[in-house]
């Protein structure tokens, strides 16, 4: 099935709708709207329940919003395409009513996407070129995995995160820092004034890239959020006066920051060399930062190409939702009405990495 693909995501705090032609080859993105929650910011984190009456309240308006921007109307849409999970079941459950009752009345076929899959296929949307086989690393606030894709629609578990997703470590610093929430962006832009070294943080599990064993691949933050709060001590404020030198919370910044993005890319890089790919790509909100692409494009320079794609298609957004169900339409793959969301949907076609093997 080739055609214009309406694409709805609310799995979280942003209501998203979006138009992406599949031409056969892949996804062109013709429109996209984004609509952020910010009340949460005044919780320090997503509340559920507000987030899911903030998508009723605005999922109407996006959408026709979306429809405008592409130059169609309804009827002129070839199918739809919804967030399913994983993310929060209220929100999710507003996306896929919203776009099951669509599909009913315009009698168009229907699919819900894994949010998951969706990063993969951001990327997509601007380079052309990305296509299986490839390492992917997905990062963001409730994930943190990293894949071997062989082709689309088979994805390989290398591993993923024990504890905290790396998104959520830099929102959970932040909060110590007194950033505010989300605290990724706020943390980049402090790390960018911090002296390298002054704190050198621990990179967790780093020291099992040495080992062929279940865990070479796995991710844990906890460890290293909980550095940076034994450093900053309870009580300092954002300005650290308990600390030793003025710019102290810019150097802590900076120190778990590098730690972070030093476990990321040596664990990507590591994956890469041993599949023998010479693409990588990453995708989630913490692609976002450009010290990570940084980093991982010098340390992959001369054997792989890293594809990130811009902030706006890496952050939550239906057009990756739009992009990933194009595909599986296109193969004729199509959700009966039944579909319900799931806070725990596993990604399709995803197998485990057992130690011992190849990488």
């Amino acid at each position: 099935m080739a055609g214009r693909i309406l694409g709805i995501e609310t799995s979280c705090d942003e209501t998203s709708a979006a138009v992406v032609r599949w031409n056969g080859g892949g996804p062109e993105l013709v429109s996209l709207v984004i609509l952020s929650q910010d009340v949460h910011r005044i919780f320090g984190g997503v509340v559920p329940e507000l987030a899911s009456r903030a998508h009723v309240r605005a999922i109407g308006s996006v959408v026709e919003q979306a429809l405008k921007e592409a130059d169609l109307s309804l009827g002129e849409v070839d199918g739809l395409a919804v967030t399913a999970g994983p993310g929060l079941v209220g929100a999710l459950l507003v996306g896929v009513m919203y776009g099951k009752t669509l599909a009913f009345s315009l009698d168009r076929p229907f699919i819900g996407v894994n949010h998951l899959e969706g990063h993969l296929f951001a990327a997509t949307l601007e380079d052309p070129e990305l296509r299986p086989p490839f390492v992917g690393l997905l990062v963001s606030g409730g994930h943190t995995m990293l894949l071997d894709v062989p082709a689309w629609g088979a994805y390989r578990l290398l591993g993923q995160t024990l504890d905290d997703a790396a998104g959520e470590a830099f929102d959970k610093v932040a909060n110590l820092l007194g950033l505010g929430y989300p605290g990724g962006a706020a943390i980049e832009r402090l790390a960018r004034g911090g002296q390298p070294g002054r704190y050198r943080f621990p990179r967790p599990m780093l020291q099992e890239l040495d080992r062929d064993g279940p865990n070479r691949y796995a991710f844990s933050f906890s460890g290293l959020k909980t550095a940076v709060l034994r450093t900053l001590r309870p009580g300092d404020s954002a300005t650290a006066p308990g600390l030793e030198v003025p710019h102290a919370a810019a150097d802590v910044a900076r120190g778990f920051q590098d730690a972070a993005i030093e476990v990321l890319v040596e664990k990507t890089a590591h994956a890469v060399e041993a599949t023998g790919y010479d693409l990588a790509m990453v995708g989630g909100g913490v692609a976002c930062n450009r010290a990570l692409a940084s980093a991982l494009r010098e340390r992959l320079a001369g054997q792989a190409r890293v594809s990130v794609a811009s902030p706006r298609l890496n952050t939550d957004n239906a057009a990756m939702i739009a992009a990933a169900g194009a595909w599986r339409l296109a193969r004729g793959e199509r959700s009966g009405l039944e579909l319900e969301p799931r806070d725990d949907l596993p990604l399709p076609g995803l197998a485990f990495h057992s130690s011992g093997s190849k990488s």
